[in-house]
């Protein structure tokens, strides 16, 4: 069943115009003990604060205003439109009481009482109903943002849950085999192959610990507020300190590390951002194909800094260039260079960076692939 809802638009009968009826009479009807106090609080200090101006300047010419100006802040302050009309008529009573003469006295049949009346009804009514809308979209635009928010963390989860699956399989698989071969075939194997078989398994072992390592530095993300605990770090320190990581890693990695000429300190968790840095750093060194130094630099910034890891290889494909911090899957030449994909560690820079206010991207400068993060110089709480 249909019907109007007053200016010709057709509402059902049952659902739509129902519902808007039921939210308007609770807006009507709807108080708490907490806006009875803010109410009376309010009402009293306009009235103290009448009195005042009343026994300097004698005059009750702008009383009224004292007691409009109330009626703005308890429509503001409470809820519903109750408060606001027993506000209005308390307002017109205390006028009528305590400045009108004959003083001391209620009398309803006063020249311009009944105007005066009606006019802060009317102010209050309809500041309580803008207040009301105001609270309303309010919290229809918070309950969006927290849906919006919560379904890009599952979304993220999802990706990153599908690049464990893969990557977690394929190094399994490849120490399985190798070490079911070398246990059926050992006698028949060389040193040389048992050596090979066993480097395959180490390197396998190492590639699982790094995984590992990099499920363990997303933990530390608070999956209730997707946020970090910051310090001031040094810029400098945190480059380097990732670099000598990175060699202990793969020593035979070549690295130009360009620091930046100023000292800045920026908020950051260093150690989830010495993570990003090797997470690029060996995604570079192991897809790029180029025998070429890995590039490492940071550029200061007015309000951010921006960290950037160059290499001089293939490049990266451009139909995976929107997806790749999504943990979809490999690079094409992933699977052509003997090492794992780097979805995954992709995939969790992409959760830190985010985690602390900046933004990562990738692209291809004619020569190679480039990644680069922004960290903001100073802290969302130092701003405010």
């Amino acid at each position: 069943m249909w019907d109007t809802d007053g200016k010709g638009r057709c509402m059902k009968k049952d659902g739509g115009w129902q519902k808007l009826k039921g939210e308007i009479t609770d807006e009507i009807y709807k108080f708490t003990w907490k806006d009875v106090l803010i109410t009376l609080g309010i009402l009293l200090t306009a009235t103290i604060v009448a009195l005042v101006y009343y026994r300097i300047s004698a005059s009750n010419i702008n009383v009224i205003m004292f007691y409009t100006l109330a009626l703005l802040f308890i429509s503001r302050l409470t809820s519903g439109y109750l408060p606001g009309i027993a506000a209005a008529m308390i307002s017109v009573v205390c006028v009528n009481f305590l400045f009108t003469y004959p003083y001391g006295q209620i009398n309803f049949i006063l020249e311009g009482y009944p105007v005066t009346f009606i006019c802060m009804l009317v102010v209050s009514v309809l500041t309580s109903a803008s207040a009301s809308h105001m609270k309303r979209q309010s919290r229809i635009l918070a309950d969006r943002e927290k849906k919006l928010a919560e379904a890009e963390k599952e979304k993220m989860r999802a990706n990153l849950l599908r690049a464990v699956s893969h990557d977690l399989r394929t190094p399994l698989t490849g120490i399985i085999g190798a070490s079911s071969s070398y246990l059926e075939n050992e006698a028949k194997l060389d040193t040389d192959e048992k050596r090979t078989m066993v480097r395959h398994i180490r390197e396998d072992a190492n590639w699982l610990l790094n995984m590992v390592e990099n499920l363990l530095t997303v933990t530390r993300i608070r999956d209730d507020s997707a946020s970090v605990n910051k310090s001031l770090e040094p810029v400098e320190e945190v480059m380097a300190e990732a670099v000598y990581r990175l060699k202990k890693r793969i020593p035979d990695a070549q690295i130009k590390v360009l620091l930046p000429e100023e000292f800045v300190m920026i908020p950051m968790d260093a150690t989830l951002i010495e993570q990003v840095l090797i997470n690029l750093m060996e995604n570079a060194i192991f897809h790029a194909g180029s025998t070429e130094p890995v590039e490492c630099r940071a550029e200061i910034g007015r309000d951010e800094v921006t960290f950037l890891v160059t290499d001089q290889g293939v490049g990266i494909p451009e139909e995976k260039l929107t997806t790749i911090f999504d943990g979809t899957g490999q690079t094409e030449n992933s699977s052509s260079d003997g090492h794992k994909g780097m979805g995954i560690g992709l995939s969790i820079c992409k959760t830190i960076i985010t985690a602390h206010g900046g933004s990562i991207r990738a692209c291809n400068h004619g020569h190679g692939a480039q990644f680069s993060f922004t960290l903001p110089r100073s802290s969302e709480d130092e701003e405010q």
